[in-house]
C-alpha cells in the first residue's frame, strides 16, 4: 500500500474550516484534473460521490463514499470500485500557529492510502499497447503534487485569499 500524508495550516477555527473540506461537490475547482464530482446522498455517512477524472488520453469516474464524518475534526472516505483507496481529512486546532494578526488557526491533514496495483486494467478505456503498469508509474508522482495543489487552493477559499502556504508532508509513497 502507498500513502500520502501531508498538512497545513489554515487561519481559521476547525469549526470554519470543516465545511470546506466536507464540500466535495466544490473539489474540481482546487483539483486540475477533477472535471466534475455528482453526489448521491445528503452529503453526510453513507453518500456516495462520482468524480469524474480526466488525464492524458484517459478518463475515468472513481466512486468515493463517506464511511465516517467526526465534525469538525475527520472525515473519511473510501474508493468503492476498481482500486483499493482510503483517506481522510483530519482538522486540529493549532492556534499558536496564527500569526499576530489571526485570531487562530488549525491543521489540515490530507491522508490518502491506496495500492496502484490494484486498478482493474479492464475499468480504464487504454489506449492501444499502453499497460496498466505504465500508467500507474505516470500516475504516482503526480498523486502527490495534485494533492499539495488540492490543499492550497482549499486554504484559499477557507481563508478568502490566496497566499503561499507551507505544506509539509510527511508521507509519499
Amino acid at each position: 500500500m502507498d500513502r500520502i500524508l501531508l498538512s497545513t495550516v489554515a487561519y481559521r477555527s476547525p469549526e470554519e474550516v470543516f465545511p470546506y473540506v466536507r464540500s466535495f461537490t466544490d473539489y474540481p475547482r482546487y483539483a486540475t484534473h477533477l472535471k466534475d464530482v455528482r453526489v448521491d446522498g445528503d452529503g453526510g455517512v453513507g453518500s456516495v460521490y462520482d468524480l469524474q477524472l480526466a488525464w492524458w488520453k484517459l478518463s475515468y469516474t472513481a466512486r468515493s463514499r463517506v464511511v465516517d464524518i467526526s465534525a469538525p475534526d475527520s472525515l473519511e472516505w473510501q474508493l468503492v470500485n476498481d482500486l483499493d483507496a482510503r483517506g481522510e481529512w483530519r482538522v486540529e486546532p493549532e492556534p499558536d500557529a496564527a500569526p499576530p494578526d489571526w485570531e487562530t488557526a488549525s491543521r489540515i491533514y490530507f491522508e490518502a492510502v491506496y495500492d496502484p496495483h490494484s486498478a482493474d486494467a479492464d475499468a480504464i478505456s487504454l489506449p492501444r499497447f499502453v499497460s496498466i503498469d505504465r500508467i500507474v508509474d505516470k500516475v504516482r508522482p503526480r498523486l502527490l503534487e495534485e494533492a499539495e495543489r488540492v490543499v492550497e487552493r482549499l486554504v484559499a477559499d477557507i481563508e478568502g485569499d490566496h497566499r503561499s502556504v507551507n505544506l509539509r508532508v510527511h508521507e509519499v509513497p
